[in-house]
């Protein structure tokens, strides 16, 4: 994740303060020094490092920690606070009728951040529509189309027409039973005149609510000059940052949101277009500093285990407590985790799993376990549904075949196998517990000794 250099800086410069009660005046201007390494490699503008670092040596010194609280844990709270004060409170975006103007430079990720947007909307109960008036970038109107299409919500383009202007004025009536009106425009390689006079002529005609500028993670230091003219051009109201996945620093989009004194709505999180997430400041910062996000981790699971609900009417996740668990609800446990997003991502929401524990895997631990998923599901593929549904009866000459079918080597069929079998028994421990027991099992759990679950599919206490 974008940012990810910046946590890993901030984390181990705070661990540095490991096993002390009290901060020294050395301490602090150490810990302050290395605040500022770490920002300054990320691209966030100089003034606001140290705006922000001397607000966090000031605070170091003079807030006595409370009682019980180590020294550690009293500066990361300051840090924790001063970096959410930072970022600002997430762009307002009511889940009410509204017209978005999205702004920005070409590549920036406009286009994909319109359906983005638009399937947000739509998972929230509104009918979005998203108008394409980009005339000057060819295949614009296709992937527009395209990605529309994937979104499930309304699209109106012209590919013939020339005039965006006049496009955005047809889209807004061809599309008026939407709820939310999302107008893409052109973006260019620079700020040009001609740029800024189309997009001002498109919010002449199409009237916004609010206007979003896109902008990509890896914008650097320009971001400073590109955020500065379109505020004063059409005024921003909000921020997208896109490309999350890469790995980009991502300072500068942090500096353009302060420097339109505007606020981060959207956060774009990968390729598709469920790779979206609204900007929760107290969470997006949690995560950096590796204490987790449970409010977007749950969002996450409820979203999927509803679409994979969708997929399967027949399948209930509370249904493997109740009987036998099968090869088959493996599948859909699986499946279901493949929705929630990579799980790289998915460990960093999940407290004392993402930050520090993910700074000591290797850089393709995560690649490992999502292939690992990949060639657990080729071989339940190639499996009939007698064994899908009892694997035990699944003897030598079966893993022959299955291996014969799946193209994978037999020690991944007796992994999935023996992974089954680790998942089976957690989930009749599970079974019949009161609430005590089920307490003291979750701990068990988190230990590591159950086997099943997150952990054991990543190989019991780790991808390997």
């Amino acid at each position: 994740m974008v940012l990810d250099d910046l946590g890993s800086s901030l984390r181990s410069t705070l661990d540095t303060l490991q096993g002390k009660s009290r901060l020294s005046e050395e301490d602090v201007e150490e810990i302050v020094k290395e605040i500022q390494r770490s920002l300054l490699s990320a691209d966030v503008d100089v003034s606001l490092v140290m705006e922000l670092s001397d607000s966090i040596e000031t605070r170091a010194l003079e807030e006595e920690p409370p009682a019980g609280t180590t020294a550690r844990d009293h500066v990361l709270k300051i840090v924790y606070e001063e970096l959410v004060d930072l970022v600002g409170d997430s762009t307002e975006l009511p889940l009410e009728s509204q017209t978005i103007l999205l702004a920005g430079l070409q590549g920036s990720g406009k286009t994909t951040s319109a359906a983005k947007m638009a399937w947000w909307f739509s998972k929230k109960g509104l009918r979005p529509a998203v108008i394409q008036t980009d005339t000057f970038r060819p295949g614009a109107y296709d992937q527009a189309k395209q990605m529309c299409e994937r979104a499930e919500v309304d699209f109106y383009g012209d590919p013939d027409a020339e005039d965006p202007v006049q496009i955005a004025r047809d889209g807004m009536e061809a599309t008026e039973q939407a709820d939310v009106h999302i107008v893409d425009t052109a973006g260019r390689h620079a700020l040009e005149d001609d740029l800024i006079a189309e997009i001002e002529q498109i919010e002449a005609a199409v009237d916004p609510d609010r206007s979003l500028l896109v902008m990509d993670a890896a914008i650097g230091q320009g971001a400073k000059e590109q955020a500065k003219q379109f505020e004063s051009s059409i005024g921003i109201k909000g921020v997208v940052i896109t490309k999350l996945d890469g790995t980009a620093k991502g300072g500068g989009a942090l500096t353009a949101v302060n420097e339109t004194g505007s606020s981060i709505a959207f956060l774009g999180t990968g390729e598709t277009v469920q790779d979206i997430e609204r900007f929760e400041p107290s969470g997006f910062i949690s995560r950096l500093l590796g204490m987790g996000d449970l409010k977007q981790l749950s969002e996450r699971v409820e979203r999927a285990m509803e679409e994979t609900g969708d997929e399967e009417d027949d399948w209930d996740p509370e249904d493997m407590l109740q009987g036998g668990f099968t090869l088959k609800d493996m599948q859909k446990q699986m499946a279901a985790m493949n929705r929630m997003g990579p799980l790289d991502q998915v460990m960093d929401m999940i407290p004392g799993m993402g930050g520090g524990m993910m700074d000591q895997l290797p850089d393709d631990a995560m690649d490992v376990t999502q292939n690992r998923m990949r060639d657990f599901e080729i071989v339940m593929d190639s499996m009939t549904d007698e064994e899908l549904e009892n694997p035990r009866i699944v003897g030598q000459s079966r893993v022959e075949r299955i291996v014969r079918g799946s193209g994978v080597d037999e020690d991944t069929v007796r992994e999935l196998l023996e992974q089954h079998r680790m998942m089976e028994r957690t989930i009749d421990q599970f079974q019949g517990m009161g609430d005590g027991d089920m307490q003291r099992m979750m701990k068990k759990l988190q230990q590591g000794d159950g086997g099943g679950g997150l952990g054991g599919m990543m190989g019991g206490n780790g991808p390997f």
